[in-house]
């Protein structure tokens, strides 16, 4: 039962979206805009990095407050040790689920970069220490942000088997292959020139 209630908590969340708020203030559809893309880096494209920071935050911190409530309902029924390392990271899995293939949008969401971040922040410090740590020094050495997500979740999926075995990890494999399902239209944009730089993103003014 307690599974059931970790992955309904996971989804409801996930499915709370940062560019369909800032999208409702702007009165601006940022799912079918710029890259097409529900996310912070399309609408720092749309509207300037001030609301791309907003959504980011949004995205970032409904993972962090999702897990947190499990947490509280495990240590309500006394889970504890690997068992409930098991409930976080499944929690994880369906928080981005939820923000992948919202209800609210029909079921194409984001890609869930921003909410892993959360997730990190929370599974363990060590762990969200390399983890963004590996995503901003590859995003700024690249200048892509999709290249320092890719390295993210690889030291996502290496810490977590260190620090924890195999299965957390092998949620978090499957969390990987579903970026790099999502994200294949950026690779491929890379391929041709024509991803949006970080240091673009930057100098994008508020609209």
């Amino acid at each position: 039962m307690l599974y059931i209630v970790a992955g309904l908590v996971g989804y409801l969340f996930g499915c709370i979206h940062g560019s369909q708020i800032v999208g409702k203030i702007k009165n601006i559809d940022i799912k079918n805009q710029g890259v097409k893309n529900a996310g912070a880096s399309n609408t720092t494209i749309l509207l300037g990095w001030k609301y791309g920071v907003l959504v980011a935050l949004i995205d970032i911190f409904k993972a962090t407050l999702a897990i947190i409530l499990v947490l509280f309902i495990l240590n309500e029924h006394g889970i504890a040790g690997d068992e409930k390392i098991l409930y976080i990271y499944l929690t994880a899995l369906f928080i981005i689920i939820g923000h992948n293939f919202s209800v609210t949008m029909k079921f194409k969401g984001g890609k869930g970069t921003a909410s892993v971040v959360g997730v990190l922040l929370v599974v363990d410090w060590k762990i969200a220490l390399i983890g963004i740590g590996i995503l901003l020094i590859f995003t700024f050495a690249t200048d892509y942000l999709v290249i320092g997500v890719l390295f993210m979740y690889l030291s996502f999926l290496v810490t977590t088997y260190f620090f924890f075995g195999p299965s957390p990890a092998g949620i978090v494999l499957i969390l990987s292959l579903l970026s790099v399902w999502k994200h294949m239209e950026n690779y491929k944009r890379i391929i041709s020139k024509e991803e949006t730089r970080l240091s673009s993103l930057i100098g994008k003014k508020t609209s």
